[in-house]
């Protein structure tokens, strides 16, 4: 027999959420998650940052030997004022149902995210093995995306790379799978430091990156330097970016809105010969060669 496991939802306010899911742990819940309850898109985050919806819902897991009764009483008692819904599910593999929405992404004519488990689609092609994890980043969003398609439409041979703001290290991994000769990866996230090597030595290239706190970073130059982070904190960086890269080596800044672009790239042209940006889904790429 299958067994069930019940969930119950609540909407609440986001400045309510440490106040119950505090309160749903006590209770016995075996885990809390929570989503947007209306339409109200989180732009990507700066790394470490963890914004949240004006309105969520949290659900919260309940074993099956729980009175899912007696929980749903306490939660009226307590917080009266708050919408409660429950409902059945039956036994799965939690830690990965994620699977059923993450599937393996194409970027350009090379390079495949792939998660660790499934089947590459091409075998023959640049697979990088990579699954949700502690740190932003798996392609999914148009800011990686765009960061993606073009790495896999430039030639990497022996071109080295820093990844400042490197979340998962999707980007540092992805260049040296594409060709790059090394890397090296900056966040302010010790998680994202911890997740950037998991992701290396998954794909076999941590013998050429090394993965930095800012605090603990020395700065040099680079042939290719990338910045997926957003528009406030890439303008406050440009003559740090400016100065890690090397004459005549390339910027590529993402994480920025389509309507930001023009006045980042006015910055950047200090410095650099700007490309024409280029835009997917309200998200803008900008990059340009180092002024010689």
């Amino acid at each position: 027999m299958t067994d069930s496991w019940q969930q119950v939802h609540i909407t609440i306010a986001k400045d309510q959420l440490n106040e119950i899911e505090d309160f749903l742990l006590s209770i016995g819940a075996l885990s809390v998650t929570y989503k947007d309850a209306g339409d109200n898109p989180v732009l990507e985050p700066l790394p470490g940052e963890t914004p949240l919806w004006p309105e969520l819902i949290i659900s919260a897991l309940f074993a099956q030997k729980k009175n899912i009764n007696t929980v749903m009483n306490i939660l009226q008692r307590h917080y009266p004022e708050l919408p409660l819904r429950q409902d059945e599910l039956q036994d799965q593999d939690w830690e990965r149902s994620w699977m059923q929405d993450y599937q393996p992404m194409s970027f350009g004519e090379r390079l495949w995210v792939v998660p660790t488990e499934m089947q590459a689609p091409d075998e023959n092609a640049i697979n990088l093995r990579l699954d949700p994890g502690l740190a932003f980043g798996t392609g999914t969003h148009p800011t990686t995306a765009l960061c993606l398609q073009w790495l896999d439409q430039h030639s990497l041979e022996q071109q080295t790379l820093l990844d400042y703001g490197c979340g998962s290290g999707i980007l540092a991994v992805a260049g040296l799978l594409l060709g790059a000769s090394a890397a090296d990866a900056v966040d302010i996230d010790p998680q994202a430091v911890t997740a950037t090597k998991a992701n290396a030595a998954n794909n076999r290239v941590d013998h050429k990156i090394n993965v930095y706190l800012v605090a603990d970073y020395k700065p040099r130059q680079y042939d290719l330097v990338m910045a997926n982070i957003l528009s406030g904190p890439l303008t406050e960086l440009g003559p740090s970016l400016s100065a890690y890269t090397r004459a005549a080596g390339t910027i590529i800044l993402s994480g920025i809105l389509d309507q930001q672009a023009e006045a980042v790239r006015t910055v950047y042209q200090q410095w650099f010969d700007m490309d024409e940006i280029i835009s997917n889904d309200g998200w803008a790429l900008l990059t340009g060669t180092k002024k010689t």
